[in-house]
């Protein structure tokens, strides 16, 4: 199995999320430049968080249209597994590979601080293996990370099971105080139909070190192994 971590033009978590499933769950991955096509035959894409472009215009706006996002949307058309982290979740809205749109936080400022969030479904690669009882301690640092999406487009991802974590306090409960960003129903990651493209506005990188004293962003990004198998 092999990992392509896309970097634009103001990319800041790539090194993060490749130092994770390079030396931590020891994955063979290599970083695939924006101005390059290919995606050297990887099997998962990862498009991580940052400010593309600055974010100017609007945040992922311009990364879309950047020369390897072509190769990424024939990947995910082909089935191919594609993950967007922060940032990320936001170019692969811009995209159309996923559900909604990324909208400026509620309170109109940058968020940066520890949460919470749980497993809304057991259907998807991510969150499969799951406890789907327990909440799990992620960072989030965003300033667009407020989901929205229609009703009609929101009764329909919730029917296929598409939306794959809420934001919840530490006890699991959803409530207004946890919905830091204010997400339409806490919604804090969504996948496609064919559950192959996945998109979370947290940052599993920043908690899967053991010298973070939180590793519990680990145990998301293990679905690379399931992942592996499945491929095998």
């Amino acid at each position: 199995m092999k990992i392509g971590i896309i970097v634009f033009p103001g990319s800041n978590c790539d090194e993060d999320i490749y130092y994770v499933f390079k030396h931590i769950l020891h994955k063979s991955t290599v970083k695939l430049w924006h101005k390059n096509a290919s995606t050297e035959n990887c099997d998962l894409l990862v498009v991580p968080g940052g400010f593309s472009y600055g974010d100017y215009l609007r945040a992922g706006a311009i990364a879309r249209f950047s020369p390897i996002m072509d190769s990424v949307i024939k990947h995910a058309n082909r089935g191919g597994y594609v993950l967007g982290i922060c940032n990320g979740f936001q170019i692969l809205t811009e995209a159309r590979l996923l559900p909604g749109v990324l909208l400026p936080n509620i309170n109109q400022k940058f968020i940066c601080k520890n949460i919470y969030i749980k497993a809304a479904t057991n259907t998807t690669m991510l969150t499969a293996a799951l406890d789907p009882n327990r909440t799990y301690k992620i960072p989030i640092a965003h300033a667009e990370g407020r989901f929205y999406a229609s009703n009609d487009e929101l009764k329909s991802m919730e029917d296929q099971e598409q939306i794959m974590f809420h934001y919840v306090n530490q006890y699991g409960e959803i409530d207004n105080a946890s919905n830091y960003n204010g997400s339409i129903n806490s919604i804090a990651g969504v996948t496609n139909r064919g559950k192959n493209v996945m998109g979370l506005m947290p940052h599993p990188e920043r908690a899967a070190d053991d010298a973070l004293h939180n590793t519990d962003g680990r145990e998301l990004l293990n679905f690379v192994l399931k992942l592996e198998e499945s491929l095998s």
